[in-house]
């Protein structure tokens, strides 16, 4: 089997947890270079992959300069900042492999994936929930029949209290305008997975959702700008940040606040940036909470549920049959079908495949690793009639 090279752009928090990869599987995958403006990332990812310093590149357009070094690039920059990139290493003879959501632009989606055609090359979208044990089996069991022909999708994906606090109202998620619309960054993994499961096109969509509860309207009597500025509901409130950041635990999400993990560092952080402020006086104006109503070919339904105001972060799912029922909690590894008529129940569990790591792992051993999609050049881009929703959206 041919060594898979890569070059990562953008080293923060998901490119360097999708790469572990390559540190765990090197027979497989190699990093041979990276682009990060941040110099504290870039070093510390030159380091942990061993890179020669004339590979560590401070922007993209550098990088594509250079003469072509590797098989593909895995595009891992903010939202906003997925066109550009793309479009240079395609043009570059590069496959790509690109963070979702893949624009929220119409117009780039389809010269991105048109560039991509154009060239023969594997275009993919990291919609890393289509390569877990738990929805694929879910696939397979519809394809098997297991409930009959599927009717209906109940889906709620719960973003949890705190991580809508720290992604959607402090982070780098929390406005439309230098990100993307909530159900685009947070939920593209679901309305691909209901499109996924019901194996046919959406023919009709409905949606609707508001900034209810993360405003100043709800702030409590006193609460300052930022919390350690004498907050008086300090000791009571949810979303107190050093109650969050300041604890000996400097895994994700603290480990977003700053490259510098010393307390003395993550105290500044939340003086000086964003992690620090009161969740009711940022400047956040995504949704909380969202409904989403599909049908697709065929007249099957589906019901989507987006809200932050859960305890875990978890989806669940419930499909419905002409024969039967499945109901599944994914972040539980669980799958129970239930059977008309005789009542039989059947359940299923999975071990833990580790999160967003180990999606990404399986995402990345099918889209890189497995040579057949290097040799048909397989595109990952809506095709058809998802090309022509794209399209009338632009005009």
């Amino acid at each position: 089997m041919k060594k898979v090279k890569v070059a990562l752009i953008g080293a923060g928090l998901r490119g360097i947890n999708y790469l572990e990869y390559a540190l765990s599987h090197p027979h497989e995958l190699e990093v041979v270079a990276v682009a990060e403006p941040v110099k504290e990332r870039r070093e510390s990812f030159q380091a942990r992959h061993g890179l020669e310093d004339s590979m560590c590149f401070e922007h993209w357009d550098d990088l594509f300069q250079a003469p072509k070094m590797a098989d593909a690039v895995l595009i891992c920059t903010q939202d906003q900042q997925h066109f550009e990139p793309t479009m240079q290493a395609l043009q570059a003879g590069y496959h790509v492999l690109l963070e979702k959501p893949m624009s929220p632009d119409p117009g780039e989606c389809i010269r991105m994936g048109e560039m991509a055609s154009q060239a023969g090359l594997v275009f993919s979208i990291c919609h890393v929930l289509r390569y877990t044990p738990f929805f694929q089996t879910l696939k397979s069991l519809l394809a098997e029949g297991a409930i009959g022909r599927l009717m209906s999708i109940q889906h709620n994906e719960n973003v949890g209290y705190w991580h809508q606090a720290h992604s959607f109202v402090r982070g780098n998620w929390r406005r439309k305008e230098d990100s993307s619309p909530m159900i685009l960054a947070k939920s593209c993994h679901d309305l691909d997975i209901l499109l996924w499961l019901a194996g046919a096109d959406c023919v009709k969509v409905s949606s609707f959702g508001t900034l209810s509860h993360f405003t100043a309207s709800e702030a409590p009597e006193g609460a300052p700008l930022r919390c350690l500025d004498g907050c008086p509901v300090a000791d009571e409130c949810l979303y107190y940040a050093p109650d969050q950041y300041l604890t000996d635990n400097t895994n994700w999400p603290t480990s977003a606040i700053s490259d510098d993990m010393s307390y003395e560092a993550r105290y500044k952080a939340l003086q000086e940036g964003p992690y620090g402020r009161c969740v009711y006086h940022c400047d956040n104006d995504v949704v909380d909470h969202q409904v989403v109503n599909l049908e697709f070919e065929g007249g099957i339904t589906a019901a989507f549920t987006m809200s932050a105001f859960t305890r875990d972060v978890s989806r669940t799912i419930k499909l419905m049959g002409t024969t039967g029922e499945i109901r599944g909690a994914m972040e539980k590894n669980e799958i129970e079908i239930i059977h008309f008529g005789s009542g039989k129940v059947e359940r299923i569990t999975f071990g833990d495949m580790g999160g967003h790591v180990g999606h990404g792992n399986t995402y990345l051993r099918e889209t890189l690793i497995r040579k057949d999609l290097f040799v048909v050049g397989q595109i990952v881009y809506p095709q058809s009639t998802h090309k022509s929703f794209l399209e009338e959206s632009v005009h």
